[in-house]
């Protein structure tokens, strides 16, 4: 079991539905979502960064919503690295998209740490595989 999944998106329902999805599979410990790319750097501030002594924990995974208002996925994932918050290896991150364009496709090559962009919401097929692929998993 991870310690903890943080979803990021601004849609209530698709926060709803996979944050359900995952506790049925009992994928973590623990579920954080957050409204905006904004919030999230923040908390991942705290908690992922080198010498922090936080309460917070750096999750093991994250899915991550291309299009959102405040800010976006591809801004949140800008933000990530000039934080040098993906100092962290362990830390897999998976884009969500509720209409994958092929620019956005080909502009998510540039960050080594999305493995994969998958269509909203997650099925249990889709969380399944990332656990094999990723965490070694069943």
């Amino acid at each position: 079991m991870l310690d903890l999944v943080v979803l990021i998106d601004d849609d209530d329902t698709t926060n709803f539905l996979n944050k359900r999805l995952l506790e049925e599979m009992q994928v973590s410990k623990e579920i954080l979502v957050f409204n905006n790319g904004k919030e999230a750097i923040e908390y991942l501030s705290e908690a992922c960064s080198e010498g922090e002594t936080s309460d917070k924990r750096c999750p093991d995974l994250i899915f991550l919503d291309i299009k959102m208002p405040v800010m976006d996925g591809f801004s949140f994932l800008d933000e990530y690295q000039r934080r040098n918050l993906d100092s962290k290896d362990h830390v897999i991150i998976m884009m969500l998209t509720s209409s994958a364009s092929f620019y956005d496709l080909e502009r998510l090559k540039n960050y080594s740490r999305v493995k994969k962009h998958f269509s909203k919401t997650l099925t249990k097929h889709d969380v399944q595989e990332v656990l094999q692929q990723f965490f070694d998993r069943n």
